[in-house]
């Protein structure tokens, strides 16, 4: 179903165009785009896989502090490495576009925050969130007693059945509440 040849048959657009929250003109761009990152061999072959190295040199996500969680989730390597075929860029982008709708945006958030892959946001998983978010050096890094205190207050706000973790519709809720999710939760080429 995919391709990675110079030109995206007319066919195939329409039904990225179905599949996906993008518009013509953004699919175009997105193979464009994807396009450039290929070798000149890998642009002879169909559905190539670009490895997330590569992936990772796109300027929209180089300074995203999830980049390399965001290629986790929207890869589907059997390998797990992270690498992207022309599909799973498209879907990246799509969840990540002004179209997509909050239980879009929300799942996908909470599958990138979701660092163990076990279905739920527990310590561990918030410990790494806050750390993306502060960045790990010792000058921004919280001290043991500062993650503790902010992981029980995440917790209390937020793990509504309170099992010490929060779910998918724990996390949409939250969300929910947070009127800069939608605007926020961009990438945009």
């Amino acid at each position: 179903m995919g391709t990675t040849a110079s030109h995206l048959p007319k066919d195939l657009l329409s039904e990225y165009q179905e599949l996906t929250f993008l518009t013509k003109q953004e699919i175009l761009l997105a193979h464009k785009r994807f396009t450039e990152l290929l070798t000149k061999d890998e642009k002879d072959h169909q559905n190539t896989r670009v490895p997330m190295d590569r992936i990772l040199t796109l300027p929209e996500l180089k300074s995203n502090p999830f980049r390399k969680r965001i290629c986790h989730v929207f890869s589907t390597s059997e390998h797990k490495d992270g690498s992207l075929t022309f599909e799973d860029f498209l879907d990246l982008l799509s969840a990540f576009s002004d179209s997509a709708t909050l239980e879009i945006k929300s799942h996908y958030a909470f599958r990138i925050f979701d660092f163990d892959d076990d279905g739920t946001l527990d310590g561990g998983d918030l410990e790494k969130l806050v750390n993306c978010l502060t960045g790990e050096t010792d000058d921004t890094r919280l001290t043991p007693e500062e993650m503790r205190q902010l992981i029980s207050n995440i917790l209390e706000e937020s793990d509504i059945d309170k099992d010490g973790t929060v779910n998918l519709s724990e996390f949409q809720h939250v969300i929910s509440r947070s009127p800069d999710f939608v605007s926020s939760f961009k990438i945009v080429l």
